[in-house]
Order: structure tokens, then sequence, then C-alpha cells
């Protein structure tokens, strides 16, 4: 048996070797492939040489990309990690102390100061933790991943050209576990194509410059379309008997009210010539916002609605507004397994929630509030308890 075991073993052990080698040879002719494609677009083969020689993959980053809270925490959980007491008290006390260069921020970019300092509260808690790891690994673990691989390999060849151009030296390249970097958390090429040097000293240093931080954070959202004199959304009250499909879908305000939407205290939703688009993110029993142009920009920032309801709701926080009217639930999180066993089941009914990935977008949310409706459940698009339970003994009696 002992003589047995030992060589079961040593199989398992030879197994775990090759697939390693594997794992390292496939990786390094991606980085050969990687040092090929960014000495093409122009760095230099001293610089790829200089950043790429010796870079192992990160089993880490694998994990975390993984596993991003925006996909696997509820809207209570998320909220509550992210807005707290403490946060919101920080980000008055700074949104005093550089309210003269958020006004000009302001003047030049329209984007408001509150939502500045709410983008680098949540990015890294006002500058106290932007991330130690090192971002070319991670970037070249990711460009040679098969998830997403291209974006990640543009993101990796920007890395380089800063460090090229003389932008960012590049010991000075550590951040987080998919290559954002400083104070408000840039990617590489968002550094390369929006930082601002707002201090005037010859380079936009995002670690230890506030001014060009938020300048360079101004920018960019006024690149990505920022409307100027427009909030992000607001939270609304709906009426008892609420057509719950309509989630997700864009109408004017007018039209909104007359199908018995108020703000929050009952009031008259603004008479203003605006569209807006009805979210429900933790279902009929959580929180429903009316959203505008404003928190698209901010997806297009982080594309996570939990994220970009996160910074809005810290930006009105900030100026005095109350927590929300309508606290999410308290509901266990969803495992991605648990989603992709969902999307499964939908596909199988005829309910097309796309391919199987374990995250919640527009597709599987559709499909659920079709599968709900037909069901006769509220057509929410959340896939709450009740709903996960009349999903599985559909299956079970087909």
């Amino acid at each position: 048996m002992t003589a047995r075991f030992n060589r079961l073993a040593k199989g398992a052990i030879l197994t775990g070797l090759l697939a390693t080698a594997s794992v390292q040879a496939d990786f390094s002719a991606c980085l050969s492939d990687l040092h090929s494609d960014a000495t093409d677009e122009g760095v230099s083969r001293e610089v790829a040489d200089q950043l790429l020689t010796g870079v192992e993959p990160s089993d880490r980053v694998i994990e975390l990309d993984r596993n991003q809270p925006e996909f696997t925490s509820t809207l209570k959980g998320y909220l509550d990690q992210r807005v707290t007491q403490t946060r919101i008290e920080q980000g008055r006390a700074l949104l005093a102390e550089h309210e003269a260069q958020l006004e000009r921020i302001r003047e030049r970019y329209g984007v408001p100061g509150r939502y500045i300092v709410a983008f680098w509260g949540l990015e890294t808690h006002y500058g106290q933790y932007v991330g130690d790891m090192p971002t070319i690994r991670s970037l070249a673990t990711l460009a040679c991943d098969r998830r997403r691989g291209a974006f990640f390999r543009d993101e990796l060849i920007a890395a380089m050209q800063l460090v090229d151009n003389g932008t960012v030296e590049a010991d000075r390249l550590r951040g987080s576990w998919a290559g954002a970097l400083g104070n408000f958390q840039f990617l590489p090429s968002v550094y390369r194509d929006h930082a601002v040097d707002a201090d005037g000293d010859g380079r936009a240093d995002l670690w230890e410059s506030f001014a060009d931080a938020a300048e360079s954070a101004g920018a960019f959202l006024a690149a990505r379309g920022w409307q100027a004199g427009e909030r992000w959304g607001r939270e609304v009250r709906l009426p008892q008997d609420f057509d719950y499909s309509l989630a997700e879908t864009e109408a004017s305000l007018r039209d909104w009210a007359e199908r018995g939407i108020q703000g929050t205290n009952g009031s008259v939703l603004p008479n203003a010539d605006l569209n807006a688009t009805l979210l429900v993110p933790a279902g009929a029993q959580g929180p429903a916002f009316l959203v505008y142009e404003n928190f698209d920009v901010i997806m297009r920032w982080n594309p996570s609605r939990f994220y970009a309801l996160s910074v809005g709701h810290l930006a009105d926080r900030l100026i005095g507004a109350p927590g929300l009217d309508r606290a999410p639930p308290d509901e266990p999180p969803l495992a991605i397994k648990t989603i992709e066993a969902m999307q499964t089941a939908l596909n199988q009914r005829g309910y097309d929630a796309g391919s199987p990935d374990g995250r919640m977008g527009p597709a599987t949310r559709s499909a659920l509030r079709a599968f709900q409706r037909d069901a006769g459940l509220v057509a929410d698009g959340h896939p709450n308890p009740d709903t996960l339970a009349e999903i599985d003994e559909t299956l079970t009696q087909n």
C-alpha cells in the first residue's frame, strides 16, 4: 500500500510539474509576443527589455480578477463598505480643504468638486491606499489570460509608453491588481491620454500632487461626456402597483411622473427636460433610482452599477444629503457559480441570458425579468430566493 501510495504521489507531483512547465512556456511565448507588439507600437527595445525581462505570471492577480466585489457583493454590502460615516466625514473635510482647486476644476471641466472627492474616496480612500502590486507583472498576467487579454495588452503597452516617454519612472509603476495607478487609480492608457500637469512643475504626478490628480480626473470625466449642471441621478419612490418590467428603460421625467414615480419625500419630480433610466438594483424590496447621462459617464470610469451608485450617493452625502430613503435588503451574496447556473437554466428554458459568465449583466437581468413575468413573480430582474427557487423547480419539472 505504501509503495502504491508513493507511486501515485510521485505521479501527481510529476503531473503538476509538467502542468507548471506548460504554463510557464505559454507565458514566456506570450511575453515574447507582447515585446514585439510593444516595439511595433513605438516602445524602444531598451525599455521593452527592461520592463518585460524576468516577469512571471501572478496567480493572485487572476484570483482577484475572478472575484471582483462589483460582481460578488450585494448592493447593501457594497454600499456599507464604501459609503461609510468615516468616509463621508473625511470627504467633507477634504472638500473644504481643496475648495479653491476644486472650483477651478468645476469652472474648466464642468465637474463639481463633490464628484471629484467621491471618486477619490471610492478609489483609494482619499489616497490612503493606492496599491503596491507591480504594474507590469499585473498587466502582463492579465494580457496573457484568456478572459480580457486584448484589453490588458493595450494597457500594458500604454504603461510601457509612460516609461518610454519619461512620464513615469519604471520603479513608480506600482498600483492595483488590475494595473490602475495613483490617487484616482487611472489605467495606464487614461494616464497617458488624460493626465494634466496642473501645478506647472513639468510633469503630471498622480501620486503626490493633488492638483495634478484631481484636475486629471476632471479632464477624464469631461472627455467621457460629463454634462455640466446635471446630477448623476436621484433616489425615487415607486407606487405600490408599479410595473417592474419597466426597470432599465428610459423615459422623460414627465413620463415617469405620469407613471406615479415621486421624490423620496413624496414630492413631484423636477419639471426638467431630461431623460432618465429607472434602476432597481436590489429588486422590488430595495431602493429605486432614476439616473441621468452622468451616471453613464461614471460607468465609463468603472462599468459597475454598484460603483456608479456609490459614487453618486457619496457625492450627495458630502454636501449634506441624507442616507437612502429605502435601504437595500440584507440578503446573502450570490456566488459566481450560482449565477452561472442560473444563466444556464434560463437559457435552457428559452430565456436568452447570454453566455454564462457569473455576472449579472443587462442580458441576464432582461432574461430574468421575462422568466419572472411568465412565472407570475414580480418582474424586477433581481435573483431573490423566491425567483431562484422557482427556476430550480421549473427545471426539475422539465
